[in-house]
């Protein structure tokens, strides 16, 4: 198990590393914000989703450069995500629930670099030490969707703009 935790807080010069690219499943809430922030930051993105592009509001937009798997899901997309990528950031909102904590399993089981990120506990300077100190070229973002944490999604958009700039 690679989990790791948020370095403690210092006054120290805050450094930016930026991933090369960021996938996710592209489920509605923390994994479109990903996607919008990487397309905002003019980032590379992708990731894995579900057969026929499936997520809890109807069909993943276009705009999304994501590839589908053969099945209808979500597990296995999340599952190819993790290993798609050298990292994953997960936030949520006081606990991990569902899928949020299915894919931290998943990390833990396939070995894999995870931080999760209570938005309501953590700053995005304790994502940005992160980031650049293990310097992931591949970033997976993983959380709740939009129905079970209305706002999840413009909350983590916001935190996550914070930690990449």
């Amino acid at each position: 198990m690679k989990r790791s935790k948020p370095a403690a807080n210092d006054d120290s010069t805050r450094r930016i590393y930026v991933p090369r690219k960021i996938i996710s499943g592209g489920q509605t809430g923390v994994d479109r914000a990903g996607l919008d922030v990487a397309i905002a930051l003019g980032i590379e993105h992708g990731g894995w989703c579900p057969k026929g592009r499936m997520s809890e509001d109807g069909t993943i937009p276009s705009c999304y450069d994501l590839v589908e798997i053969d099945e209808r899901d979500y597990r296995l997309r999340t599952e190819k995500n993790v290993l798609a990528s050298d990292a994953t950031l997960i936030l949520y909102l006081r606990s991990m629930r569902r899928g949020t904590a299915l894919t931290q399993r998943f990390c833990d089981d396939h070995g894999k670099l995870a931080l999760a990120i209570d938005l309501a506990k953590f700053t995005p300077d304790d994502v940005a030490r992160w980031l650049f100190e293990f310097r992931p070229t591949t970033l997976n973002v993983a959380g709740p969707r939009e129905s079970s944490h209305p706002g999840i999604h413009e909350t983590a958009m916001e935190f996550l703009l914070q930690s990449l700039t």
